[in-house]
């Protein structure tokens, strides 16, 4: 299993539980991905929604920044792994 990195998080917005994400890779609904930060795992998920100026996406490409809803609460500066 190889983890490779597609992302980081520029913001997150707590009261809507969604994360600012800057692509370094594609990435589509249904992957799934986990979220590091200073070298330690945070968590896990399927990647569930995502947003480009509010119109909802099923596919981003490397280079794109969207707006993506997270289980949890995530720190600006945490890397995002695709889990393949």
């Amino acid at each position: 299993m190889t983890d490779f990195k597609v992302g980081l998080v520029t913001h997150y917005y707590d009261k809507i539980g969604v994360a600012v994400v800057k692509l370094d890779a594609d990435l589509g609904e249904g992957d799934r991905i986990k979220f590091v930060r200073g070298g330690e795992d945070l968590f896990e998920q399927n990647v569930s929604s995502m947003q480009v100026e509010h119109d909802k996406i099923a596919k981003a490409s490397k280079g794109d920044t969207v707006g993506m809803k997270v289980d949890k609460e995530v720190k600006e500066g945490a890397e995002i792994f695709k889990i393949t």
